[in-house]
């Protein structure tokens, strides 16, 4: 039985499970989209979307706040520059925005094993 069992496992360890989702949403936000499954899509949506809801809550005045969403940024990017383009361009777009910061659009099955397949993108 398939009791308290949360989320996607997709036939992975849990180290190869998290260190593709990190993967995923550094292209994510290196691109500013991404094609890939739609259950993979679904996964990583909203880890995206609190790192992107971190990156907005830096106070300019405030050095602790930029520190701290700095280091909490990097936990999850594997690539620096990826994390400052996250925190100095991509986050103050959304400034205005109370979420939803993404978006999904279905592009069909993939040709080799009929996977539904998505783009999953960064709203403008």
């Amino acid at each position: 039985m398939k009791h308290r069992v949360a989320g996607r496992h997709f036939g992975r360890s849990t180290g190869h499970r998290t260190a593709m989702f990190r993967n995923l949403i550094t292209e994510l936000f290196r691109h500013g989209r991404i094609t890939t499954t739609e259950a993979k899509a679904k996964a990583i949506r909203a880890d995206a979307e609190q790192l992107i809801t971190v990156a907005k809550s830096v106070d300019p005045e405030n050095a602790a706040t930029r520190v701290h969403a700095r280091r909490e940024v990097a936990k999850v990017l594997y690539d620096k520059d990826v994390a400052i383009k996250l925190l100095q361009d991509i986050a103050p777009k959304f400034s205005e925005r109370k979420g939803g910061y993404t978006r999904l659009l279905k592009l069909g099955p993939r040709q080799g094993d009929n996977a539904p397949m998505v783009l999953l993108e960064l709203v403008d």
